[in-house]
């Protein structure tokens, strides 16, 4: 019996994960997961310092003349006591001397030599960053499960960090099936068509930041199918397609059988795809998705790319839509959860017009999808839908709906 999209994203949330970790360069930690809460060793600024090149001045010298008693660069550490009727000229950046109530941008003032002549208003504090306000010792920085952003390595560096613990990538493993499938360095023959789906699922996964390893082309039969996944169990996935249904070649589900894999849940209330199985042997997970191009993309997309960010240890692994209003009315045949690709315009969702389970072209076309609910029939144009992004990253903390109704 077919299970609903939620019911198998909830057996995919409640799956055990294990993740190895390693200590990197923090130049080479971009992309990768942190393992451990960081805290700040330090504060931001470390001291008071000017925000501006200008005077470190008294409030009570606005409008007066004073005189130049000193110059402190940014990076110098010279002790400074600024009294009335005196100035210190000061570089952005540069501690701020004892005494300094004001800084005085410099193109605010007027020169006579060592004479400077203040403007009348002058802000208390104004230009003065104080210790400690962009960043306070003992603060959390980074959490436990964050990808590791190039602003993230510069927060960290900043605080002295050169190396950090993160997660070891997501091994995956995943080999070709199917005699009328060619790879692309193949001649099609008649009847025979270029694997897409393999390629596809490969670079897709190393965006996601995966170590992939393709295990070559596997001859239709149980035995060949049975020595390809035994030769990915090194891996933490295992992703293949095609071979789940009921037509007599299809080997890949007995190949499964033979091997005692766990099956997790093996159909889904969804369409296009089905068949989409996700199954365990030993330590390694195998995602068995439909042989239809896009169909197979979409349920990766929905179940695939979510275990992997699960894999991967990311707090922010859950799927988080947001709502946009619909370019255009869509019209649905009810009965299962429908997966409609698109594309977001910055104001509404375009649903795409050609969208059938064995197209290719679509997926290069979208750049994210909606899930219709098994009993929507029509959707009018400006409803509002939940849209999920593909290729930028909205990830939330918490599970949420993704289904529109």
């Amino acid at each position: 019996m077919a299970i609903s999209i939620a019911e198998a994203l909830k057996i995919i949330d409640s799956l055990p994960m294990s993740t190895k970790q390693e200590l990197l360069c923090i130049e080479e930690a971009v992309g990768r997961v942190c393992a451990e809460d960081i805290h700040a060793s330090l504060n931001l600024p470390l001291f008071d310092n000017s925000a501006m090149d200008g005077f470190a001045v008294k409030m009570a010298d606005a409008g007066k003349q004073v005189k130049l008693v000193g110059t402190i660069l940014a990076g110098e550490d010279k002790s400074f006591t600024l009294h009335e009727g005196e100035c210190i000229k000061i570089m952005t950046g540069a501690k701020i001397p004892e005494g300094t109530e004001a800084i005085v941008p410099m193109e605010d003032v007027t020169f006579e030599g060592d004479t400077i002549h203040l403007p009348k208003k002058i802000k208390l504090h104004n230009h003065i960053r104080r210790a400690g306000e962009d960043i306070t010792e003992k603060e959390k920085l980074i959490q436990k499960g964050e990808l590791l952003t190039a602003y993230k390595i510069g927060l960290l560096v900043s605080q002295g960090i050169s190396h950090i613990r993160v997660n070891r990538p997501v091994q995956v493993a995943t080999f070709a099936t199917g005699h009328e499938l060619k790879m692309a360095y193949e001649t099609l023959q008649e009847g025979q068509i270029y694997n897409s789906n393999t390629p596809s699922l490969y670079a897709r996964c190393q965006e996601l930041g995966c170590t992939v390893s393709f295990l070559g082309k596997v001859e239709d039969s149980i035995e060949a199918i049975v020595q390809a996944v035994k030769n990915g169990l090194h891996a933490d996935l295992i992703i293949t397609s095609g071979g789940v249904s009921v037509g007599e070649a299809d080997f890949t589900k007995e190949a499964f059988k033979q091997l005692g894999m766990e099956i997790l849940f093996s159909k889904i209330d969804i369409k296009p795809g089905k068949p989409t199985t996700l199954g365990k042997i030993g330590d390694t997970y195998v995602l068995n998705l439909p042989g239809n191009p896009l169909a197979a993309i979409m349920n990766f997309e929905i179940f695939g790319h979510f275990l992997i960010k699960k894999l991967q240890g990311r707090i922010d692994a859950y799927h988080n839509p947001f709502s946009v209003p619909l370019a255009q009315e869509i019209k649905n045949k009810p009965g299962r959860d429908t997966v409609i690709p698109g594309r977001f315009d910055g104001e509404a969702f375009y649903p795409l017009e050609k969208r059938g389970p064995g197209m290719v072209r679509p997926a290069s076309l979208m750049d994210g999808f909606i899930i219709l609910d098994k009993e929507v029939e029509v959707l009018k144009k400006g409803s509002k839908v939940l849209m999920l992004p593909l290729f930028w990253h909205r990830g939330s903390d918490t599970m949420s709906d993704i289904i529109t109704s």
